[in-house]
């Protein structure tokens, strides 16, 4: 049997006036994503009247939600070798091999982390509603992408994590390897980005419309094969937005070395997979008065590259 749940909230921090009622329950409050929304709200009041999701907040606005338990779901414990680099009562921090799934989705019910982490942690399924898709996934990374990644193993946990995110406090470092001749060597990326119209499982830079996307980027070397260039980089974004490093990269005219979707085939390394790993994790945990750093060694698919590419003449300046 489902069970309704109440949730009384005001509107009292300035950079949430003007942004849509739906955007304030599910990335404000974190109680559930907005695709989830739509069959999870039971009703909806703004200082006590009916309100629609588009609805506009101002400040002082009262917002009352009554909630749905999602549907029981089949999620299933798997015994998944794990890399741990933190673990408290509170939160697990995770050292993400790429290829792994965070959680399950359309065509992936089995074999995520999500899987891993409910065989690895009882408290992580006693901590969410019974159902609930994504139990304790804050943030995410693209599943060819390896790196630091941290779970709440409760809501409370969840809802103090997720308000970091959402007010972009936490800072995200990740390593690449792109290919091309990067403009400078320190640089800031801002533009929007949408779907492709042409490719919807693809996002691109748009002049209007979609969602702001900043992030900035230092080289850490280049190197010259002939006419080719390749740089590693470290990546820095100030906003999570889905693909926004692969985009950007591909933008600036330098794609990942390996991304299959915003990169071409190299000749000289036809093998490589995506190359980009969140090296580190900066972030507050509950209880604690000052951020801590969580960071993942580089994976030996950085290394291999890294070390043929060293072969190669260094390039001096860009």
């Amino acid at each position: 049997m489902s069970h309704a749940h109440a949730v009384e909230a005001r509107v009292e921090r300035p950079q949430d006036v003007g942004i849509r009622l739906d955007v304030f329950i599910t990335e404000r409050l974190g109680l559930f994503t907005r695709s989830q929304a739509r069959s999870r709200v039971v009703s909806l009041a703004v200082n006590g009247a009916p309100a629609r999701m588009g609805r506009k907040l101002k400040l002082g606005d009262v917002v009352l939600l009554s909630y749905a338990d999602p549907p029981v779901s089949d999620l299933v414990p798997e015994n998944l070798p794990l890399s741990i680099l933190f673990e408290n009562d509170d939160v697990v921090v995770i050292d993400k091999p790429q290829g792994l799934v965070v959680h399950p989705g359309s065509g992936n019910q089995s074999g995520t982390l999500v899987n891993a982490l409910l065989f690895h942690s009882r408290q992580l399924a006693a901590g969410f509603p019974p159902g609930d898709p994504r139990p304790g996934i804050v943030h995410r990374l693209d599943k060819e992408t390896s790196g630091v990644i941290i779970v709440a193993k409760n809501s409370a946990a969840h809802h103090f994590l997720a308000g970091q995110f959402q007010d972009r406090t936490v800072r995200k470092r990740y390593l690449s390897v792109v290919y091309g001749r990067m403009p400078s060597e320190r640089g800031r990326i801002e533009t929007r980005l949408a779907r492709d119209p042409r490719d919807r499982k693809k996002f691109t830079c748009v002049i209007s419309g979609g969602r702001l996307a900043v992030t900035r980027y230092r080289v850490l070397r280049t190197f010259a094969a002939g006419k080719d260039s390749y740089a590693y980089v470290l990546l820095s974004p100030r906003t999570g937005r889905t693909h926004q490093l692969r985009v950007h990269m591909r933008y600036l005219g330098s794609p990942i070395l390996g991304d299959p979707l915003y990169g071409n085939r190299d000749a000289r390394f036809p093998d490589a997979s995506l190359l980009l790993h969140a090296r580190s994790l900066v972030i507050r945990l509950p209880g604690d008065a000052q951020p801590r750093t969580f960071t993942a060694p580089v994976p030996s698919r950085f290394r291999s590259i890294l070390t043929q590419l060293q072969s190669f003449s260094p390039r001096n300046g860009l």
